[in-house]
């Protein structure tokens, strides 16, 4: 096991950025701080007090428009760059890669728990091929909790009541710590994970004998199932036909049009707010009778409905 706190390597593409932007301001900042120093101390050593009798003449020097320019404009673009180099690597950082492959993360005090999309689950333990990018989608059962990877550099609030996300470039094989970041309760300290990065094959092969020894349906079949037992598909279609409301079909990642002007992208958060608050985002042209299935509903059940939404291109 890795110590938390030591120096960690970095395990990733986000790893380095993040290291680099650090490392990048930390060279800027010594550097001014020297020079500012040094100037500082070869001044007052210059320009040290005389005796009063040659202190008579006073200079007349009483500004320096070009010093004072400089002195504003300098410290004001390196404070741009820190800015414009830090967003770039957030963004970057924070931009889903193509065929990222989706991981449902949910924490309870005091563990996590990862549902992959064949409908395997496994507590404590998130294992992912090496060179593919995967999207955590991650809500809490319980209080806020986080979700600390020091290997990769990053750390995402696991919220009750909604979702977060966090994007993962595995790049390197080997296992790593993940940690709760929030306290969350007395088991805080005992709120630990691994992250298991294993070859491409090796991971195939894991998820195949999984999926035998687990016989479970993958959520997309299991939302499909809901869909059906809740009565959703009497008001929508899956098949792009419009009825009560509006059709599933091609629905997810699409920019939804609401009343009142609106746009909104329809991502898992707008579609689970949509099943628990339907009366929070109403779809310009369709009247405003959907009931909430709070409490019918499981979380759990929700990212499987969702799951199963996003195959209906």
């Amino acid at each position: 096991m890795t110590n938390a706190y030591a120096v960690q390597e970095a395990a990733s593409r986000s790893a380095v950025q993040i290291d680099a932007v650090f490392i990048f301001i930390t060279v800027v900042s010594l550097f001014f701080f020297f020079l500012v120093e040094g100037l500082l101390i070869y001044f007052a050593i210059r320009y040290r007090r005389k005796k009063a009798s040659e202190d008579a003449a006073t200079s007349d020097v009483t500004s320096n428009l070009v010093l004072e320019i400089v002195w504003v404009l300098i410290p004001s673009l390196v404070v741009l760059a820190f800015f414009t180099y830090g967003y770039v690597v957030y963004r970057d950082v924070n931009t889903p890669s193509p065929g990222a492959s989706d991981i449902n993360v949910t924490a309870q005090q005091f563990f996590y728990e990862f549902k992959y999309p064949d409908g395997r689950t496994e507590v404590n333990e998130l294992r992912v091929p090496a060179g593919k990018p995967v999207k955590l989608i991650m809500t809490s059962r319980d209080v806020l909790h986080g979700f600390f990877l020091p290997d990769f550099r990053l750390k995402q609030d696991i919220v009750p009541g909604q979702y977060t996300y966090l994007y993962l470039q595995p790049d390197k094989e080997g296992t790593y710590d993940i940690f709760c970041t929030q306290y969350c309760g007395v088991g805080h300290s005992t709120m630990r994970a691994k992250l298991v990065v294993m070859p491409a094959e090796g991971y195939a092969k894991w998820a195949s004998v999984g999926k035998v020894a687990g016989a479970v349906l993958s959520l997309p079949e299991k939302g499909k199932d809901l869909l059906a037992k809740s009565g959703c598909l009497g008001c929508h279609s899956t098949d792009g036909t419009i009825k009560v409301g509006p059709s599933f079909k091609g629905i997810f990642g699409r920019e939804a049009h609401l009343e009142g002007d609106r746009e909104v992208t329809a991502d898992e958060e707008y579609i689970r707010e949509s099943i628990y608050d339907p009366g929070a985002k109403i779809v310009k042209g369709f009247p405003n009778i959907m009931p909430t299935f709070k409490g019918r509903l499981s979380g759990d059940d929700v990212t499987a409905i969702i799951a199963y939404i996003k195959t209906l291109k």
